[in-house]
């Protein structure tokens, strides 16, 4: 089969397409011909060798969300998942490929009012927003600050906190961003100097930046705020700690559920725009031989809402 293969960390250079052995459907597994393989920032940090969750060692096949086709079931699987269009998680590696191995209960069932692609972009962005605003406990009457408001997590944040009732505020970088963000009820560009002063008090700040920008930030919140960061755009973490939020009397948000709730929360999110409430961006398709383009492209800050991979 085609793949993309890491044979070292480096640059985007260092992603190489090549073949790969076929996958084998394995007692409680089911082979899925991947249509898109979703790229997340994190994938590009793992590529460059930076700390992460990802734990595997090159030469490998990179890639962790993929959506497809069931062609097989492996023993002790319901034969009827064979044909059903499924997204799903690959654990780290292999998703860069025409084909994937994958747990039978890791597979999510795309709803047939969705297409497959929306599904592939909101397989981890979906879950990730609508976990974020759960934890948060986002409110009718808050003001929510929404960082990297372009991307495609910030993007499902602007949708699912006005649905929750709040006014939003979308910041992004630089002027073609800030025209790219919809549906927030204002937008500015986190790229002035003056930015947080057109901002003002807020409630909730949903920190897709991290460094300068998310400490600023901070800043903002008014006492019982909260805060969860889910990015680091900024190349780090905004350096805000417990002490800090406590002596303001903020909440910081450091996790968003269990395995459990973020299943939950992914299923959520399908249903949520199989019913047309909750519209992903899907802002660049590369073919998969182009993995190394599609993570130039990332890292030049130049993306807008979701990248994907069209295998």
């Amino acid at each position: 089969m085609r793949a993309v293969w890491l044979r070292e960390f480096g640059g985007p250079e260092v992603l190489v397409p090549g073949e790969a052995p076929d996958p084998v459907a394995g007692p409680g597994q089911v082979l899925v011909e991947v249509v898109f393989a979703n790229i997340t920032f994190v994938e590009t940090q793992f590529r460059a060798g930076a700390p992460g969750p990802f734990r595997a060692t090159p030469p490998m096949i990179p890639g962790n969300g993929v959506g497809g086709v069931v062609s097989r079931v492996g023993e002790g699987v319901d034969p009827a998942l064979t044909g059903q269009r499924v997204v799903t998680s690959t654990g780290g590696s292999g998703g860069y490929a025409q084909r994937v191995a994958v747990a039978a209960e890791s597979v999510f069932a795309v709803p047939d009012a969705l297409s497959l692609d929306a599904a592939a972009a909101l397989l981890a962005d979906g879950r990730t927003a609508t976990g974020l605003v759960h934890a948060t406990g986002v409110r009718p009457g808050d003001r929510v600050l929404v960082e990297a408001a372009a991307g495609g997590v910030g993007g499902l944040l602007v949708q699912l906190a006005k649905a929750a009732g709040a006014s939003v505020v979308g910041a992004a970088g630089g002027p073609a961003k800030v025209a790219s963000v919809v549906g927030a009820d204002d937008v500015v560009d986190y790229l002035r100097a003056d930015w947080a002063a057109s901002v003002g008090e807020v409630d909730v700040v949903f920190d897709g930046v991290g460094g300068a920008i998310g400490t600023t930030a901070f800043g903002l919140l008014r006492p019982g705020g909260r805060m969860a960061s889910y990015g680091l755009a900024g190349g780090s973490w905004a350096e805000v700690s417990e002490v800090d939020a406590a002596a303001r009397g903020v909440s910081l948000v450091r996790s968003i559920g269990s395995p459990a709730e973020l299943r939950g929360f992914t299923e959520s999110a399908l249903a949520e725009a199989a019913a047309g409430r909750l519209v992903p961006v899907i802002g660049q398709r590369f073919p998969l031989e182009q993995a190394a383009d599609a993570h130039a492209v990332i890292e030049s800050r130049a993306t807008v809402g979701k990248t994907l991979l069209v295998a």
